[in-house]
């Protein structure tokens, strides 16, 4: 089992910037996918970005070129660098994580584990 507890999240103005963390614990694979997803009120999830453990990295277009995605092996942490907020990110956050056998995706339905979530808020 694959614990994920993201963290970082806030409230910050349009065109502000926010850093997201989510530590992983528990039975975790040296090869892996992770990816952040996020869902607005009324709105489904969707797929923001995600990484493979070579490095590799999607992301939507929505969020390319604003957004980073990175994973520390040491620390076992995945991240997620916010900049140029618009108020059209705003919503919960989460991070998900797969493995040993995944394939780079934003793809949703592959991921099995998954964090409670943290709330992003930008204002106009």
């Amino acid at each position: 089992q694959v614990r994920l507890v993201e963290s970082g999240g806030g409230s910050v103005q349009s065109g502000g910037s926010l850093r997201l963390s989510c530590a992983a614990s528990g039975r975790t694979s040296r090869t892996y996918c992770m990816g952040w997803f996020r869902q607005a009120p009324e709105k489904e999830r969707e797929g923001v970005a995600a990484i493979d453990s070579g490095g590799s990295t999607t992301y939507a277009d929505s969020v390319k070129g604003r957004f980073t995605i990175s994973h520390d092996n040491a620390k076992n942490t995945l991240y997620l660098e916010m900049n140029s907020l618009k108020p059209e990110d705003t919503a919960m956050y989460y991070c998900a994580a797969e493995g040993p056998i995944c394939v780079l995706s934003i793809w949703e339905d592959q991921y099995n584990y998954w964090g409670h979530g943290t709330q992003v808020t930008v204002s106009s």
